[in-house]
């Protein structure tokens, strides 16, 4: 017993290393294809100027240089055309009746009348620089606002710079119907000797001044005029009230 208790304990073989593997190769380099860069990847690689170049402010210059131009050239040109229309400025024709005959005036047959008269008028062409031309002239005459004649072409007419012409149109001839109160009223104001009529002339107006001639503009004259008439008289009758004649263009 004693002899085993002295008996040293056994030792343990020391436990080998593990194994080593073998280094393995590196797998040769290989080139990755990349994917496309996108436009604005593409934009910051290549050699455009970026955002507040030089080359973007010549631009923004060279369009404000065009707008200012653009700007002065049509100021320039409005107070060009504001200068001529101040010089050749264009005033209306004025007109005005300084003659009446009577040569026909038959109201006893309603709803019908005749009549025939021919009426001297004075055309003014008043501006100093500006010639014009007058186009589809015509005219009839009412009696309170209804028509007694039938309406009269007339020669188109033009008119040198500051001239007056002198027109003396034969109007009616041909029976017109007209209401009971015209043909009435007519008779009562050939009695008292007093009768009252309106001239009217119609036609398209334009001037010139060297070698510019404007639209037509539609011209509307009303010459009213107040004579001394007779029932039967023929003949040239006097003007008891004659005024300029008003004129719209």
């Amino acid at each position: 017993m004693a002899a085993e208790e002295c008996r040293p304990p056994p030792t343990r073989a020391p436990t080998p290393p593990p194994p080593q593997l073998p280094p393995q190769p590196q797998p040769p380099y290989q080139h990755h294809h990349l994917p496309p860069l996108k436009d604005t990847e593409q934009d910051y690689y290549t050699d455009k100027p970026p955002m507040g170049s030089p080359h973007k402010n010549d631009s923004s210059a060279a369009k404000r240089s065009m707008c200012a131009f653009l700007t002065i050239f049509l100021l320039l040109a409005g107070i060009t055309l504001l200068v001529l229309w101040l010089v050749y400025r264009p005033y209306k024709p004025r007109f005005k009746v300084v003659g009446a005959a009577i040569y026909s005036l038959n109201t006893t047959t309603p709803p019908f009348m005749s009549t025939t008269m021919q009426f001297t008028l004075l055309i003014r062409n008043p501006n100093r620089r500006v010639s014009l031309y007058l186009d589809r002239f015509s005219a009839f005459v009412s009696y309170r606002n209804q028509a007694i004649t039938q309406q009269v072409m007339l020669p188109p007419l033009h008119q040198d710079k500051h001239s007056t012409v002198s027109v003396a149109p034969v109007i009616g001839g041909t029976p017109v119907p007209v209401s009971a109160e015209v043909s009435n009223g007519l008779m009562v104001d050939q009695a008292y000797g007093v009768v009252g009529l309106r001239v009217v002339l119609l036609g398209r107006l334009r001037w010139k001044a060297g070698a510019i001639k404007t639209a037509h503009y539609g011209l509307y004259v009303r010459c009213d005029l107040v004579m001394g008439l007779k029932k039967g008289f023929v003949g040239q009758v006097p003007l008891l009230g004659a005024p300029p004649c008003h004129v719209d263009v």
